[in-house]
């Protein structure tokens, strides 16, 4: 049992089972387990503790009512969307991290796909989230470095000739299972047919954005943002800030 047969395949896979059907049943339990690990800690959503601990607030009252990175740097400033970025990021490292010892490559890509899924539909939170790119990013990095390079360099590429971040985030997700597919030589299954998925997921997410964008109508991503100081706690919880 080797590091690098650990991190390509997992723990369960070097184990000896008496029985095919022994396997096969705990094989399904890990799998259950890292998808509800997976979800359970996509749900957990650093903005909204954060708005609602410091602010007395709601982010998804504010701007786009998304609960992710951008809407909190335009709404409460750059600090706190450094430390969000930083919850959503960690996360979906931690979730495919376990995913990748149980159950190698494809328990990442389970564990991962669940944590975003779970970060734009929390259970704690009426399933109504942020967006996932960040966590989807996270993912990606965890999974395939590669292809997460060429999808930042594409992001980045689109971001500073649009100027909007959704039109970015949409159209790498997209592009994710695409190279996937090339990079790999050909179909790779299950990883290509999460990422094809969650593509459609992001697209999903950001229908308002898509549409605003149409329109002529989405503000356009800037760094020049002004820190916002907390509410005191005292004052009224309905505080804008």
């Amino acid at each position: 049992m080797t590091v690098t047969k650990i991190w390509n395949e997992g723990f369960l896979p070097q184990i000896v089972f008496p029985t095919e059907s022994s396997l096969g049943i705990v094989t399904g339990i890990c799998i259950l387990a890292i998808i509800i690990a997976g979800y359970l800690l996509g749900s957990i959503n650093l903005s909204i503790i954060l708005s609602s601990k410091y602010y007395k607030d709601d982010i998804r009252r504010h701007g786009s009512g998304n609960a992710g990175m951008t809407n909190v740097m335009r709404t409460y400033g750059k600090k706190m969307a450094i430390i969000t970025f930083a919850g959503d990021f960690l996360k979906a490292v931690v979730a495919s991290l376990v995913g990748r010892l149980v159950l190698g490559y494809h328990g990442a890509m389970i564990a991962g796909f669940f944590c975003f899924l779970g970060h734009i539909f929390p259970c704690y939170y009426r399933f109504k989230g942020g967006k996932g790119v960040v966590t989807a990013a996270a993912m990606i990095l965890m999974t395939n470095p590669v292809v997460c390079l060429i999808l930042f360099i594409l992001f980045v590429v689109i971001v500073a000739i649009t100027k909007y971040i959704s039109a970015g985030s949409v159209i790498c997700l997209l592009v994710y299972p695409v190279l996937l597919h090339n990079i790999y030589n050909g179909f790779m299954g299950l990883p290509v047919l999460i990422a094809f998925v969650m593509g459609l997921l992001c697209a999903f997410a950001h229908r308002e954005n898509l549409k605003r964008i149409f329109k002529g109508e989405e503000r356009r991503f800037t760094f020049k943002v002004k820190d916002k100081k907390p509410v005191n706690s005292t004052d009224s919880d309905d505080t804008e800030a």
